[in-house]
């Protein structure tokens, strides 16, 4: 859908009231419309996926946060499976351990950047040093307010250094998390996926919520943009995510890099 990937951008230095918005919201695309564009976007990505590589002089990271049961596994395993998986690499961030715990909150982000020509996905990220670590008060509050400075230095550092940043928040509201909690609970073949740590997490919804819409604020630039993708509607969210990647691929015009031999007298026996 043409503009969608403006409607779903936020605005640099907006203040962005989670709770005012549907988070069943489709701006207008029809759920048959989308599953008819889906695939050809699918295939859109990985045309541009293979452009990006062949150059090889960029990099593309992907950023996913979202709240429990936001669908971030979801997004990564239907919008990404056109993409050649050499070219990939997803990095799960999970509450540090050993070696991170001994180095900067940044160290082990770093690491895990794609290298030029490749796709960077990140399933929560950077951010979750100003989430997780806001709401349990894991650091003190003159730490973690520095750290939106630090983060916005460190993405801009990342951009002019040719790596492209894309940033998604996908929004559920409390009633749908519910409900997707209820079908792990209920649903053998999802009971892997629910953890008692779930309830706990959703006791502090509101402090969640308050937490992203400062993020939004305050990490939020052209370079290194956030979409807000309402997420109650999977079909929706995978849609939006894949169409809003491909405007970004397609606008790092990407070109297959020139021969370095003269090809013109090749011949063959």
């Amino acid at each position: 859908m043409k503009n969608l990937a403006k409607k779903l951008m936020v605005s640099p230095g907006s203040h962005v009231k989670l709770s005012a918005l549907d988070a069943s919201d489709t701006h207008g695309v029809e759920k048959a419309q989308a599953e008819e564009q889906f695939p050809q976007l699918r295939d859109r990505l990985g045309v541009l996926q293979y452009l990006l590589y062949a150059e090889g002089r960029r990099a593309l990271l992907v950023v996913l946060q979202g709240i429990d049961a936001a669908g971030k596994d979801g997004t990564i395993r239907h919008v990404m499976t056109g993409l050649n998986p050499q070219g990939v690499r997803v990095t799960s961030f999970k509450a540090p351990e050993g070696t991170e715990k001994r180095h900067d909150y940044l160290w082990r982000i770093h690491s895990a950047m794609p290298e030029f020509g490749q796709i960077g996905i990140f399933n929560r990220s950077h951010y979750e040093d100003v989430l997780i670590v806001r709401v349990h008060n894991l650091v003190p509050k003159s730490e973690w307010t520095r750290r939106y400075r630090q983060i916005n230095e460190f993405e801009r550092m990342l951009s002019d250094n040719h790596v492209r940043i894309v940033k998604f928040l996908l929004y559920i509201d409390r009633d749908e998390q519910a409900v997707r909690f209820r079908e792990r609970i209920n649903d053998e073949s999802k009971n892997w996926k629910f953890s008692p740590d779930d309830l706990k997490e959703r006791e502090h919804w509101d402090e969640y919520i308050q937490a992203y819409e400062a993020v939004l604020k305050e990490c939020n630039a052209g370079h290194a943009p956030w979409y807000l993708i309402p997420a109650n509607r999977k079909w929706f969210r995978n849609y939006a995510v894949a169409q809003v990647l491909a405007d970004e691929l397609e606008a790092m015009d990407l070109k297959y890099p020139k021969a370095t031999l003269d090809l013109s007298g090749i011949t063959f026996e």
